[in-house]
């Protein structure tokens, strides 16, 4: 295993594999495409690179225990995520599209977490979000007749906590320090060091930053 994922690195790194893993994904429109009758969603390009990615990820990555963050961090930069030293994604998290995940030192994204980064998701220093929590980058137009997608990025600031199996919905903003407590539904703009719970999400008080 270890040699395949190797060699799969190395080729990914290769300036000659194609640079279409840190290009945006390309929703398709749903007039054209028509997805209800079994039309695709997004572009031949972006799906063939999630299926190379959710393939690498199962026989390299999948089964590694927490010491091999760095080996977690390597892949996740091969296929365009932006991982700064000390960054972690749990072995048991799914990443939709590393290309649109960007976490900074310290951030750690645990068990089980749902990263849906259809838009940009970006996680600030110390950032802890924990397992089975789910963040959704996007949505449907409920709108339109054609319920065409919609992608919306996240940001969680620094030291920010999204406890266990809450949902962080397209376009919040987390503040810094700011916590989501278990199972909550969180959707737009979070003040900075409050603690949040239910579902929306409502301030219970101000969380102590020292």
């Amino acid at each position: 295993y270890v040699r395949n994922c190797v060699d799969i690195a190395v080729a990914v790194r290769d300036p000659r594999f194609p640079h279409s893993l840190q290009r945006s994904v390309t929703i398709l429109d749903a007039r054209e495409s028509v997805p209800a009758e079994g039309g695709p969603s997004f572009s031949l390009e972006n799906r063939l690179i999630r299926a190379a990615w959710m393939g690498v990820w199962w026989v390299c990555a999948a089964w590694t225990p927490r010491q091999f963050a760095p080996w977690r961090r390597l892949l996740l930069r091969c296929f365009g995520a932006r991982m700064a030293p000390g960054s972690d994604v749990r072995a048991s998290a799914r990443v939709w599209f590393p290309g649109h995940l960007a976490m900074e030192r310290g951030a750690v994204i645990g068990p089980g977490v749902n990263v849906y980064c259809m838009g940009t998701i970006s996680l600030g220093e110390d950032v802890l979000v924990s397992q089975g929590a789910h963040l959704c980058a996007g949505t449907h137009d409920c709108d339109s007749p054609e319920f065409q997608l919609v992608a919306k990025p996240i940001h969680i600031g620094a030291r920010a906590w999204i406890a266990a199996e809450a949902f962080v919905g397209p376009g919040a903003i987390i503040g810094e320090g700011a916590v989501v407590g278990a199972r909550a539904v969180a959707f737009g703009p979070l003040e900075a060091w409050t603690i949040y719970s239910g579902n929306p999400a409502k301030p219970i008080r101000r969380r102590r930053s020292s």
